[in-house]
C-alpha cells in the first residue's frame, strides 16, 4: 500500500492512514479526536445542511468554538499518515498541510461573513474552497525553500 492510499484513507477519516501505517494508539486517537469535535460542533448536522443547499441553517446549529479545532487537527492526521507511510518525504512536504490548516481555519472564521455573488457557502463549503489557497501557497513556499537551499 502505497502513501497516496494511505493519505486518501485519512482524507476520508482523520486516523485511517495511521491504523494503515499500523500506528494503531495514534489512529485511535484521531479517530477518537475527530469524532469528539464532530459531535460538539454539530459538523455531520452542518454537513448534511449545506448538502440540502442550506446553508444559513448550518451556519446556525454549528458550534465555532469547537469547530476551530477541525482544520488543524484534520490537516495534521493527513500529513503524519503521509509522512509515516514511506520513510524518505520530500523536503518541506509539511508545508502543503500546515498552510491548508492554516487558511482553512482563517476560512472557517470568516465563512459567516462571506458571501460570492448572492451564494452564502457558510461553514461547510467556505472552508472548503479555501484548501485550494491553502495548497497553492504551501506548495509554493516548498518550491521556494527548496531552491533557496
Amino acid at each position: 500500500m502505497n502513501r497516496t492510499e494511505k493519505l486518501l484513507w485519512s482524507i476520508a477519516l482523520p486516523g485511517f492512514g495511521q491504523l494503515l501505517n499500523q500506528k494503531y494508539i495514534k489512529g485511535i486517537v484521531f479517530i477518537g479526536l475527530e469524532f469528539l469535535i464532530n459531535v460538539q460542533a454539530n459538523f455531520n448536522e452542518a454537513i448534511r445542511f449545506s448538502f440540502l443547499g442550506e446553508t444559513q441553517q448550518a451556519a446556525l446549529i454549528t458550534n465555532y468554538q469547537w469547530l476551530m479545532f477541525y482544520p488543524c487537527l484534520y490537516f495534521f492526521a493527513l500529513w503524519d499518515a503521509f509522512k509515516d507511510a514511506e520513510p524518505n518525504v520530500p523536503r518541506y512536504s509539511f508545508l502543503p498541510f500546515v498552510s491548508c490548516a492554516y487558511i482553512v481555519t482563517v476560512g472557517l472564521m470568516y465563512s459567516t461573513k462571506v458571501v460570492i455573488g448572492s451564494v452564502f457557502f457558510g461553514p461547510v463549503w467556505f472552508p472548503i474552497l479555501s484548501v485550494v489557497p491553502g495548497l497553492l501557497i504551501g506548495f509554493l513556499l516548498q518550491k521556494i525553500l527548496v531552491k533557496i537551499q
